[in-house]
């Protein structure tokens, strides 16, 4: 890709509380009012501080594990992990060159005015800041795509028009036009009662009303350029939209790639190859690969299926795993889509479960190419995926599992990345998702459990941190989890990670690498399960009980190597209120900082400042977008970009590679309990009634964002 396309790239940026009720309905099936589905005997981080892992005791968890949860047959020459290695910090010096900026990081000031919390039906932004709507829900996407008619919304014509609830948000230049890009977004979810005139309740809806739902969510791809040669952006207008597409739940067709593809968990009657899928659900984060593609994640899946009262009773507890309701056929939340597609009755077509939850790929420079599900890349709620490429030339994706109590995910490739913009070389990255190792993270900490009271406060070193090792759970086709075998693992990879004792994390989110320094970064959203009850209590990677403001983890690869098993991380920020002393931000003086709840996504500037949205605010102001620099003496002093309306979710956030840009999805504008289309608690962003969109924004002097 030439230098001057690369300009427009990201530094692979980009993706409790207070949410409502509704919030809480459609987006994750109303997942904290289910049990926690990790019940696994994982030990907490406070009985295994300075403690090496005890193969024999992996080997047990993993005998049980299989005994308990049905996987049969044994695996050939399967292997335990090897013991931690001692973990010393790797210095910025010590991460391959290829993951250097040529110039030394230097810190700088974010000079923006912060933003103060506020609860507006309105976007706010710094002075010296323009923003404008990119894209909004039922606009054009697809040459042909019929004006948007709310009071007649069909399917076919949804198929074809921007989706609902948009979530990732990626920006990849044109080659040749620096001022065209393809913008490609996630449509995470759909509310109905704020899409259909005279909604009552799910069950009343049609058939046809539905399949509008169905087709909503996906992903879209559109042309963009850019306005007089500023950092505004807006769709092309034109006949011939060659790169536009929608991909949608409905009809699109997605192909299967890697060891679990064909396997007889992925087998249906619809497919008994198990190799092709129909369709793509909640769509969250994602991330841009260094060869130009796409990479979406599938998260909370599991509210779109019923019957799973009546699949046969082995399947039961790993359906449970993942937060599918065996007890009843219609569990809470659920979208009655098998009133549209039979394939959504579990009761009939016990598989297709299994055939989401996976890191998609999509490739918007070929329109007609089938975008693929990696099962390499391991099956769980993922936020997203976002990749690195290592100092060997293999790539590295880091993941997380957005659920309370569960883990953080590597995988390796085992090809090598291709520099240069040859066919050969595109097509040969293409696969490199294809095939490798997956690991889970198991984090132990540096200070004496009596240090970690469950408030926030540091311990006696003054910082929460520790060390780490990847287990490894399946490398090509080999199995490392006793009991399972490869497809077992990729399929069900949530219990191979219970297998082998990982870490409880408090829901990670996105996790992105910064290819300024080579850390990694991941954002915690909140947990108010952690110490309650039964539940593990905090831990110096978790460290504050009941904790619904969540914290950032910092992830330093042991001697800068992306491609090993050792690290150590750190908390660099404990969010909240900076007046509240259970609050860090990195050692700032706090009364510089801007109070922050929820962190979800994270992104990167060309400076290598970290860029933070939120998601369920419990502050009781709007969600919003945030920045800090990550080295040097500003380190921790956080501050408020910009917020969103009331009852929205800061989705993205994406800075393009120039910094003259920063994207930002904004979801569910006013998703509040009793708001219906009929009676909007928004007029966000036309003045008439609700709608999730897309903003872009940028400084009218044309200066970089943020600084």
């Amino acid at each position: 890709m030439p230098d001057k396309i690369r300009r427009l790239l990201p530094l692979l940026g980009h993706s409790g509380g207070s949410r409502d009720a509704m919030t809480c309905l459609y987006r994750c099936g109303n997942a904290c009012d289910h049990p926690v589905p990790n019940e696994s005997s994982n030990p907490y981080l406070g009985d295994v501080v300075n403690a090496e892992m005890s193969r024999r005791g992996v080997v047990r968890a993993g005998a049980v594990g299989a005994m308990v949860l049905g996987f049969g047959g044994t695996v050939a020459a399967a292997a335990a992990p090897a013991a931690a290695a001692p973990i010393e910090a790797a210095p910025i010096e010590a991460v391959p060159a290829t993951l250097r900026d040529r110039h030394h990081v230097k810190a700088g000031k974010l000079t923006f005015e912060k933003v103060a919390p506020n609860t507006l039906d309105k976007v706010t932004i710094p002075a010296g800041y323009q923003t404008a709507v990119v894209l909004r829900w039922g606009d054009a996407v697809e040459a042909g795509a019929p004006a948007f008619n709310l009071a007649n919304q069909t399917a076919a014509a949804q198929s074809k028009q921007f989706g609902y609830n948009n979530d990732f948000v990626g920006v990849l230049p044109i080659p040749g036009c620096d001022d065209r890009a393809l913008l490609v977004v996630n449509h995470e979810y759909t509310n109905e009662e704020l899409m259909f005139p005279g909604f009552t309740s799910l069950d009343a809806l049609t058939v046809e009303q539905l399949k509008v739902a169905i087709a909503a969510h996906g992903l879209s791809v559109v042309e963009l350029e850019r306005v007089r040669r500023t950092g505004q952006w807006k769709p092309v207008k034109s006949r011939r939209l060659p790169y536009n597409r929608r991909i949608t739940a409905l009809e699109t067709e997605f192909r299967l790639t890697g060891p679990a593809a064909g396997s007889v968990h992925l087998r249906t009657a619809a497919d008994p190859k198990g190799k092709t899928v129909i369709g793509t659900v909640n769509n969250c984060a994602g991330g841009v690969t260094p060869w130009g593609t796409v990479l979406s994640g599938e998260e909370n899946f599991n509210q779109y299926f019923v019957g799973g009262d009546a699949v046969p009773e082995e399947a039961k507890p790993k359906l449970t795993r993942y937060g599918i309701t065996t007890t009843a056929r219609y569990p809470s939340g659920s979208r009655k889509w098998d009133r549209a597609q039979e394939r959504f009755d579990l009761a009939k077509h016990p598989n297709e479960a299994n055939r989401f939850g996976w890191i998609v790929e999509v490739d918007p420079f070929e329109p007609d190419a089938p975008p693929r599900k990696h099962t390499a890349m391991g099956r769980f709620k993922h936020e997203g995926a976002n990749v690195i490429v290592a100092g060997d030339g293999r790539v590295v994706a880091y993941m997380g599992d957005d659920e309370r109590f569960d883990y953080l995910y590597k995988f390796v490739s085992e090809k090598k990345f291709l520099k240069g913009n040859s066919h050969a070389a595109r097509r040969h990255n293409l696969t490199l998702l294809e095939s490798g190792t997956l690991y889970v993270a198991k984090v132990t900490g540096d200070s004496p459990a009596a240090e970690i009271d469950g408030t926030g406060k540091l311990p006696a070193d003054g910082g929460f941190d520790g060390k780490g090792v990847w287990i490894k759970l399946v490398s090509g086709t080999r199995s490392y989890v006793p009991g399972m075998t490869a497809a077992d693992v990729l399929t069900f990879t949530r219990l191979a990670g219970d297998a082998v004792g990982a870490t409880k994390m408090d829901r990670p989110e996105d996790v992105q690498p910064s290819l300024r320094t080579g850390k990694i970064y991941a954002a915690m959203t909140n947990n108010t399960n952690r110490g309650v009850g039964t539940n593990a209590p905090a831990d110096e990677a978790n460290p504050r009980n009941a904790n619904k403001h969540g914290h950032i983890f910092e992830l330093v690869e042991d001697r800068g190597d992306h491609t090993g098993t050792s690290f150590r991380w750190s908390i660099p920020i404990l969010c909240g209120d900076p007046a509240d002393a259970s609050t860090y931000f990195a050692g700032y003086d706090k009364s510089a900082v801007s109070p922050i709840s929820c962190p979800d996504n994270v992104a990167f500037d060309s400076a290598g400042n970290l860029w933070i949205s939120t998601d369920g605010n419990a502050l009781g102001s709007n969600d919003g977008l945030f920045a800090t620099p990550i080295e040097g003496r500003e380190r921790g002093h956080l501050k408020q970009f910009l917020t969103v309306p009331r009852g929205a979710e800061t989705c993205g956030p994406f800075v393009t590679g120039d910094d003259r840009s920063v994207f930002v999805a904004v979801q569910h504008p006013r998703e509040i309990s009793g708001a219906t289309v009929d009676k909007p608690a928004s007029t966000w962003p036309d003045g008439d009634y609700a709608k999730p969109a897309v903003i872009v924004t940028w400084r009218t002097d044309g200066g970089p964002i943020g600084s």
